[in-house]
């Protein structure tokens, strides 16, 4: 009894829970049914997207495509053209290329010509600048040549002056001295024949008379004291001889380097000055 009443309990649990397992798979399955149709929806919204997409893309690329085709037609036309428009100026080139040398060869001389051009122009500003330093040298020395010509001609004139002024001195006094000269050679000689002849009438006087040899010396003493005298009176004559001689010597040296001084020659007086010798030349 027992047993039939646990087994009777068993059946009735196991049924509930084959109920409750069969609701729960129920449920279960509805909510799998849901979620399957929710991602079913869901693809098929991604897939019609996606085709949509795709569809966009496929229309887009191959618009882009033919668009493309187009340029490329446009750019092999093109790039014929320029491949005839490349021969045509490889051509110019070819045709050019000669008096391209020759223009380059040109430039390249006038560069040249341009560097010295420019280093003429430095030489033309330089040579500016010097000559106007050497025409403002140029003008100094011409006011110092004129300075110095107005001075020349003083000092011409002043040379001509002195050289008249030494020319009538040194005439005068070579004629003063000339003549003093004269006088006293011509009293030298004079007081010598003097001399002379009174000592021949002495020496006669003494020989003709017979005086006592007291009187003879004292007339040859007072003979002697008049001769000393006498001599005296030569060398004082010739003492004076000698220093206007000198006078006129050293007169003559000075005018001499007076006329070296002023660049005069001495053959343009006219006349030789004489020195006086010495004194018994």
């Amino acid at each position: 009894e027992i047993e039939a009443k646990y087994t009777k309990k068993m059946q009735a649990l196991r049924d509930n829970l084959d109920l409750r397992r069969k609701t729960e798979i129920h449920e279960v399955e509805e909510r799998k049914n849901s979620q399957i149709s929710e991602l079913m929806r869901n693809h098929e919204k991604a897939f019609s997207d996606i085709k949509t997409y795709y569809n966009d893309i496929t229309v887009k690329n191959l618009a882009l495509i033919n668009l493309l085709k187009e340029q490329m037609e446009e750019m092999k036309k093109r790039e014929a053209h320029l491949e005839k428009e490349k021969a045509d100026v490889l051509l110019q080139n070819k045709q050019l290329k000669e008096p391209l040398q020759q223009a380059q060869e040109q430039v390249s001389e006038l560069q040249k010509k341009l560097t010295h051009a420019d280093k003429d122009r430095e030489t033309l500003t330089n040579t500016k600048a010097r000559l106007k330093v050497t025409q403002k040298e140029l003008k100094d020395l011409q006011w110092e040549h004129e300075v110095l010509v107005q001075r020349f001609s003083k000092v011409q004139a002043e040379r001509d002056e002195l050289y008249q002024k030494f020319t009538k001195a040194i005439n005068e006094v070579q004629q003063k001295t000339g003549f003093k000269n004269l006088l006293l050679e011509r009293k030298l000689k004079g007081l010598l024949g003097v001399l002379e002849k009174k000592e021949a009438e002495l020496s006669e006087v003494f020989a003709a008379s017979n005086l006592d040899p007291g009187a003879l010396s004292l007339v040859s003493h007072k003979l002697e004291d008049l001769l000393s005298s006498k001599n005296e009176a030569i060398k004082d004559l010739q003492f004076q001889l000698a220093r206007v001689c000198k006078a006129h010597n050293d007169m003559l040296r000075t005018f001499e380097a007076k006329l070296t001084a002023f660049g005069i020659p001495l053959d343009n007086l006219g006349f030789q000055p004489m020195a006086n010798p010495a004194l018994g030349q």
